[in-house]
């Protein structure tokens, strides 16, 4: 499933962000990449102990911990702490696969990359190029969207992001281990919790609220993989 989550930062979030981002020391990403990736990867990247790095990562954790879409879309049950790249003068990241299990810095915590984030933190019309082009079985899907928007997809998908000509593109990304390991199934349980709260809105007293909330819950229990 993949998908777009609008407004996850606010004006002021996005300010306050931008500012830290300007002023930190950015570090050559391909530090942070497998020996495949490596090859293809092509842009700057915030050291993994840089205490901006930690402050925002932090920051966006606790954002998205409120996020009712990202929470019902992805069934977390460990988030990688954000990181964050910056891609100018032709920067680019080619063809590539995420790595399927990433451990948390300072940690032995794993998380199992099951969904792929990235949160823009640039407008579009501040930088030429830059599109995350991902590739599945409906096809080839390229992205590029608002500042605080964000789009979520699955772990498995190959991707890349096209070269960015002019101006500077900031985005934060990371991965989800969901508690519902197939993405066809998050997709079923997307869909299901959306119909839920429509019925809801529309109809809360209708006896169906509940009994339709017992199966979204029952097929989780189902599925769930803690």
């Amino acid at each position: 499933m993949m998908l777009k989550i609008p407004g996850v930062l606010g004006a002021e979030q996005l300010r306050q962000c931008r500012q830290i981002l300007e002023q930190a020391s950015w570090h050559d990403g391909r530090a942070t990449a497998g020996p495949v990736a490596g090859k293809v990867k092509n842009n700057l990247q915030l050291a993994l102990d840089d205490p901006a790095q930690q402050r925002l990562a932090d920051f966006l954790l606790d954002v998205l911990g409120r996020n009712a879409a990202f929470i019902a879309a992805t069934l977390p049950l460990r988030v990688l702490p954000p990181r964050f790249n910056r891609y100018e003068g032709g920067g680019d990241y080619g063809e590539h696969i995420d790595n399927a299990i990433f451990t948390v810095p300072g940690s032995q915590q794993r998380v199992r990359s099951d969904i792929s984030s990235t949160l823009l933190l640039s407008e579009p019309e501040e930088y030429d190029g830059g599109e995350l082009v991902v590739h599945d079985s409906f096809g080839t899907h390229s992205v590029k969207l608002a500042a605080g928007d964000m789009v979520i997809y699955p772990g498995t998908s190959l991707h890349h992001v096209t070269p960015v000509t002019r101006g500077t593109r900031y985005a934060a990304f990371f991965w989800t281990q969901s508690l519902v390991r197939e993405d066809s199934r998050r997709a079923i349980l997307w869909e299901l919790d959306n119909a839920i709260q429509q019925v809801a809105q529309a109809m809360p007293e209708h006896a169906a609220v509940p009994r339709l909330t017992g199966v979204y819950h029952n097929l989780i229990r189902e599925w769930a993989d803690t």
